[in-house]
């Protein structure tokens, strides 16, 4: 069932995971705000993709590091399309390393980027959604994996996740979903740079479905979650890695 009328902001929107999320919405008749940091040229080809096929969407530059510039996207949400029904906060820097071996550097670029800015983005949507809507951050299958060298990298995922179930309490009452999604090895430009075939070869070898996962694998899943088919799922992190966890 589509939600016509409706209105989507997707962070990181303009490549991989992303992309293939603004895309879906964009295809089900919402309005989509697709925000992008640096890759100009690729959040305008999200833009085309959907209008093209009819949708209505708009690229926002920001970095969701700054909280600044994060209300900035829901501040571009009311002026655009008059407000905000869907939040999808799809962004995530990772450097893994062991515990002993992390620099503050590091660790202070993950959690800027993967916590502080879900603690912001949810803030700024439990504050400015439209009752009904729906929030989904994505976060990551390291969470429960304990990855070899991505203790810190896992830490900024987790706390998103914590946030995620106590604002689903929250704010319930108002008819708004908060999940999360945890994909597993995803086929984007972030994994398959510098890996060699034959660690994806291995990750496809234990994963029961025998493939890695595709955005637009994730896209359904979110689809889903933002529907009104959706709406009795809440409070939750989905696990989607083919059942590698």
């Amino acid at each position: 069932m589509h939600d016509g009328g409706k209105v989507a902001l997707v962070t990181g929107g303009s490549r991989g995971i992303g992309r293939a999320i603004a895309e879906r919405l964009g295809s089900q008749a919402y309005s989509v705000i697709v925000n992008y940091h640096s890759h100009d040229a690729a959040a305008k080809e999200v833009v085309g993709t959907i209008q093209a096929a009819g949708g209505r969407a708009v690229a926002v530059q920001a970095d969701v590091a700054d909280p600044a510039q994060l209300r900035g996207l829901f501040d571009a949400a009311e002026e655009h399309y008059g407000g905000l029904d869907i939040l999808v906060h799809n962004v995530g820097v990772a450097r893994f390393s062991s515990i002993g071996e992390a620099s503050d550097e590091d660790y202070e670029l993950m959690f800027a980027t993967n916590t502080t800015s879900t603690f912001v983005a949810l803030r700024e949507a439990a504050n400015r959604l439209h009752d009904g809507g729906r929030i989904v951050v994505i976060s990551s299958g390291v969470t429960v994996t304990t990855a070899l060298y991505s203790g810190v990298y896992a830490a900024s995922k987790a706390a998103g996740e914590q946030l995620v179930r106590s604002l689903a309490k929250e704010i319930g009452s108002r008819g708004i979903t908060v999940n999360a999604v945890r994909p597993g090895l995803t086929r984007t430009e972030a994994l398959t740079a510098g890996r060699d075939n034959g660690f994806l070869d291995q990750m496809v070898a234990m994963t029961p479905l025998g493939r890695l996962g595709e955005p637009a694998d994730i896209a359904d899943v979110v689809a889903f979650l933002v529907s009104e088919e959706g709406g009795w799922v809440t409070g939750q992190a989905v696990n989607a890695g083919g059942g590698l966890f």
